[in-house]
């Protein structure tokens, strides 16, 4: 691609320091040092003033900011996560604007968190340390606060992709657990697993239900009342894909009747929002999207992004295309 000096990428988030040294070895980069998502105005600006854009979660890169270019001078947004649909990635091609992601290296940092959600929430890991906070805590005895016991249950994997298949090999290897699962298209596993076709189905077969699908149009409010409803009173859903993915009002409904046993999230709705109703509830788990915070992990990522980045500049063809 001919281009007179390095390519002028904006950073949208600060990334690990190793990430912005390479990036600026690499391009002439701006670092955007807000922490909070883009707003319409700034993502308009950076497709007309960089040459590449490193955008992540939260900025919504939709039709509406696409609308007013033909070809806008950005060629590239190389996402910073494996998920985009934050991303209208139609709207971007139509533009002459190529979309990429940074899948397996989030994999098994993502997978590491679901399991701290199943366990956390079966048992009621958050509410013991709330008690032990708070200064009231009496001691051990028999019958203080009974979970469920995780090793040799039933867990049902929805969405049986590379982060599916590694919460289910450390449930089924780790745990001893039996593995159900359901897929949109039929998926072959190297690990003892079966696939149900029916997702209520799925739902009223297991003790733990973990979502595990990306995020857009074809997924959003996947987790309906009807799956809800079908789950067993003990049962346990657990939320490491996107918010949207669960109707939020009904999941608040299901636990407040005690529909099911408890619940484990690492997403939300309407992030950064959590409704107060679900934090008032005892019998869920709440992380702040912690999903793939670790500091090598963010770095592999960002080197990700830009490898990216660097092949698409250099006319190769792209490492991770969307």
């Amino acid at each position: 691609m001919a281009r007179s000096g390095p390519p002028r990428v904006l950073i949208a988030r600060p990334l690990p320091d190793a990430v912005i040294e390479r990036a600026r070895s690499l391009f002439d980069v701006e670092l955007r040092a807000n922490t909070q998502p883009m707003s319409g105005a700034e993502m308009r600006s950076a497709l007309a003033l960089y040459d590449g854009v490193m955008p992540t979660l939260g900025d919504r890169f939709s039709a509406d900011i696409f609308a007013e270019f033909g070809r806008p001078r950005c060629r590239i947004l190389a996402n910073f996560g494996v998920g985009y649909n934050h991303i209208d990635v139609a709207a971007a091609a139509a533009h002459g604007v190529k979309v990429t992601n940074t899948p397996g290296a989030v994999t098994d940092a993502t997978a590491d968190i679901a399991m701290t959600l199943i366990l956390m929430s079966a048992r009621r890991a958050a509410e013991g340390e709330r008690l032990v906070r708070s200064g009231q805590w009496q001691g051990w005895h028999p019958t203080q606060m009974l979970g469920m016991h995780v090793t040799g249950r039933t867990v049902g994997i929805v969405g049986m992709g590379r982060i599916g298949q590694a919460i289910a090999r450390r449930c089924h290897y780790g745990f001893g657990m039996e593995v159900l699962f359901h897929n949109r298209s039929s998926k072959s596993v190297d690990f003892p697993a079966t696939q149900v076709d029916s997702l209520t189905e799925l739902a009223a077969r297991v003790d733990i239900l973990v979502a595990a699908v990306p995020g857009g149009a074809e997924t959003h409010h996947l987790i309906d009342a009807q799956v809800l409803a079908a789950m067993q009173p003990h049962a346990h859903f657990i939320n490491i894909s996107r918010g949207d993915v669960v109707e939020e009002t009904t999941l608040v409904a299901a636990l407040q009747a005690g529909q099911i046993g408890g619940a484990g999230l690492d997403v939300y709705e309407h992030e950064p929002q959590v409704p107060d109703a679900l934090r008032k509830l005892d019998t869920v788990t709440l992380l702040p999207h912690l999903g793939t915070a670790a500091l090598d992990v963010r770095t592999d990522m960002g080197m990700m992004a830009l490898d990216n980045l660097a092949a698409f500049f250099d006319g190769k063809p792209l490492p991770n295309p969307v």
